[in-house]
């Protein structure tokens, strides 16, 4: 399984000179099978789902997209992604569920009149909608496994990957402190790769509950309780700079068993 690391930031994207090394884009990374440069899965579509064009290119995206949820910072590269807006690409989108709803229409309080130029359905290609529970599934060849967790502001999910003996959990936004429930812990135990929330420092402890995120501390406990094999830190907040996210690439490394996420990372596993 081979990870490559498209947008970092939480938030809001972080342009300008001070966050060249580290990136400005949002949330995004993208899957593959080992020697296979066209990822089939993406996590996440923030901004940084941008830059899966130009890596894609000239080919069209063929393959599924796993949302944590729906805020501004893990969606915003949807409208924007040229490799599945064509007419020749595939695209099955899947996001966390809410009473009610369907996943095009979830999708559609944000992307829609008067709040952006198209629905849904205005994009090329064929997408497709799917809201799926916290239970496991398989597509594109991977098992995937969504599992709940705490985190401000709507149905939020966390995803364990696995495809032969690799396994990863993306858990990009997540209060720990708030609780974690022995599914998730579950879900997590014993990945390779967890990548998770460290947008805070503890320092910044009371802004993380506000906003319900983890502190790089709390992100290095869960770490260690679940028996990852290591940590990549991830969800940089806007305002870190690239000397400020070099202090805690330094800070923090706990002798390479933490890594801290950049825009061109990967990772091979398994």
């Amino acid at each position: 399984m081979r990870l490559t690391f498209l947008g970092v930031r939480g938030s809001t994207p972080a342009p300008g000179a001070d966050f060249v090394r580290y990136g400005g884009h949002t949330s995004c990374i993208a899957v593959s099978t080992d020697g296979d440069n066209e990822p089939q899965i993406v996590l996440d579509a923030g901004t940084g789902l941008r830059r899966l064009t130009d890596l894609l290119a000239p080919n069209a995206f063929s393959g599924s997209i796993l949302l944590s949820h729906l805020h501004w910072d893990h969606v915003q590269g949807i409208p924007f992604f040229g490799a599945g807006d064509r007419p020749d690409s595939r695209a099955d989108l899947f996001l966390p569920g809410e009473p009610g709803m369907s996943g095009r229409d979830l999708l559609a309080r944000f992307m829609s009149p008067p709040f952006f130029p198209i629905a849904p359905e205005g994009l090329k290609g064929q997408w497709t909608f799917t809201a799926p529970e916290p239970e496991p599934f398989t597509v594109e060849g991977f098992d995937v496994l969504p599992f709940e967790v705490s985190h401000k502001g709507g149905r939020t999910f966390g995803y364990r990957i696995t495809l032969g003996s690799a396994s990863i959990a993306y858990v990009p936004d997540h209060a720990p402190a708030a609780g974690v429930d022995a599914l998730a812990y579950e879900a997590m135990r014993g990945v390779d790769v967890l990548i998770h929330d460290a947008q805070f420092l503890d320092h910044e402890r009371p802004r993380a509950v506000d906003y319900g995120h983890a502190t790089i501390d709390e992100a290095i406990a869960l770490a260690q309780r679940v028996d990852a094999h290591r940590l990549v830190l991830f969800h940089h907040s806007p305002h870190r700079t690239d000397v400020a996210l070099d202090q805690i690439a330094t800070e923090f490394s706990r002798g390479g068993f933490t890594l801290t996420a950049y825009e061109g990372m990967t990772l091979d596993l398994g």
